[in-house]
């Protein structure tokens, strides 16, 4: 039988609107996703023609350039107009716990408990670029649960973070004017995902000129099709400037994305994207599942003593992963 709350959360799928009782549903099956239980993959598996009406809005950015607050205020305001939103905070993961090592009040304290807005907190759990492993999935059901925006914050480590682009539909770099000596090795990286570049904690001094660099840089990058040209807003997130004004330019970005069909092409990207990644996931539980980590092994031993190249050696663990189990 399923999880009570599993057949909660599936029952809602029937088309109603998102609501605070409706909490402890989608808390549960984004418990059961993040840890990979079996129970989840009955809701997985309901979630076609279910998704695609939220909008994603991706924050990363060097931890300290204050993503949180800056998420906080956003959400606010779009829970302020009566959209519902929900946001996936990735925190570092917690040695003992394995469980994200801040917890949902601490990081969004002042809209966690607003009857629109739904926050997730979730460890990284050895994952790379700044996302966990599981926020696509936790995307998906907040999406199909009837958020209108998901917005994802990453943890804060710099370049790595990239692949938040393959997440969000909007992607916004959150600097601050301590960041200038840092621009030039991060246009290479985290700079050329930024649909929009904010300079945040803006009342400091170098605010200003950072933005002049910034503005100089993002307009020498190569662009697609629709010509967007990053704007650099400036914010103090903690007293809430310039975040209606950076709202205004999400918003902009969108009908741009839309108007242009490009919103689409990324949607697309990013189903590809998460496609790979499953397929990767269902690989590596397979090398668990055979444990081949003697035969591994003995072909490290046989490369670093001679006896097979490493091509053929990363062949033959290949044709022994793919080959089919026997029953």
């Amino acid at each position: 039988m399923s999880d009570p709350f599993v057949k909660e959360f599936l029952a809602h799928l029937s088309g109603k609107p998102y609501t605070k009782n409706d909490r402890r549903a989608l808390s549960r099956v984004l418990s059961l996703m993040e840890n990979r239980e079996p129970s989840a993959d009955e809701v997985l598996r309901s979630l076609a023609g279910r998704t695609g009406t939220a909008y994603r809005i991706g924050f990363t950015g060097p931890p300290g350039a204050g993503k949180s607050c800056l998420v906080n205020g956003v959400a606010r305001l779009l829970a302020d107009e009566g959209r519902s939103v929900g946001i996936i905070a990735v925190d570092p993961t917690s040695p003992f716990t394995g469980g994200a090592i801040l917890g949902d009040r601490l990081r969004m304290h002042d809209v966690a408990l607003h009857p629109n807005v739904f926050v997730r907190s979730m460890a990284t759990r050895g994952s790379v670029g700044g996302l966990a492993r599981a926020a696509a999935h936790a995307a998906d059901l907040m999406d199909a649960f009837g958020m209108n925006y998901v917005l994802l914050e990453t943890v804060g480590v710099g370049q790595s973070e990239i692949d938040i682009v393959e997440h969000a539909d909007t992607t916004l770099v959150v600097l601050v004017p301590e960041s200038g000596d840092e621009v030039q090795a991060m246009k290479a990286g985290l700079m050329e995902v930024a649909d929009i570049v904010v300079v945040n904690k803006a009342d400091r001094q170098q605010a200003d000129a950072l933005k002049k660099e910034l503005e100089s840089a993002l307009a020498m990058r190569p662009h697609d099709a629709s010509g967007w040209i990053p704007p650099v807003m400036l914010t103090v997130a903690t007293q809430q400037e310039g975040v209606e004004e950076l709202l205004q330019q999400i918003q902009r970005h969108r009908r741009m994305l839309e108007t242009s069909a490009l919103l689409t092409t990324r949607r697309k990207a990013r189903i590809r994207h998460e496609l790979l990644k499953m397929i990767e996931e269902r690989f590596l539980d397979r090398w668990s599942a055979r444990d081949v980590e003697a035969e591994l092994d003995r072909y490290v031993g046989d490369v670093l003593e001679g006896k097979e190249s490493a091509y053929v050696a990363a062949e033959k663990l290949f044709k022994r992963l793919t080959r089919p189990s026997r029953s």
